[in-house]
């Protein structure tokens, strides 16, 4: 999967974009869940999720290749960056309220 924000004209967008290429056709598939713009995106260790943050004060994970959205949680503050652990067990976001919260993935 290939993932892109969309961007037009140097505007910030809520809009992100996941492509399936691992067909003979692409697919192309247009996620919406964050209300403002997107400031940061990590894909786990094995490549079947990834974490999208904004300036909504949102942390939302995705599943690929279609884009699912698995979980949302908001902040109290513009989310500006993530990291996950490299055993896929944490996720760690940073908001602008200068606060770090830690998530543990089950699944």
């Amino acid at each position: 999967a290939v993932v892109s924000t969309q961007s037009t004209g140097g505007m910030e967008s809520c809009y992100i974009e996941l492509f399936n290429v691992n067909k003979s056709i692409t697919e192309k598939y247009q996620l919406q869940k964050h209300e403002s713009s997107v400031l940061s995106l990590k894909f786990s260790s094995d490549g079947n999720w990834f974490v999208t943050t904004g300036k909504d004060n949102q942390m939302n994970i995705w599943t690929t290749p279609h884009g699912y959205n698995a979980y949302q949680s908001q902040e109290a503050a513009s989310v500006l960056g993530c990291d996950i652990s490299e055993d896929d067990r944490f996720i760690i976001t940073g908001s602008g309220d200068k606060k770090a919260t830690l998530y543990e993935v089950v699944y």
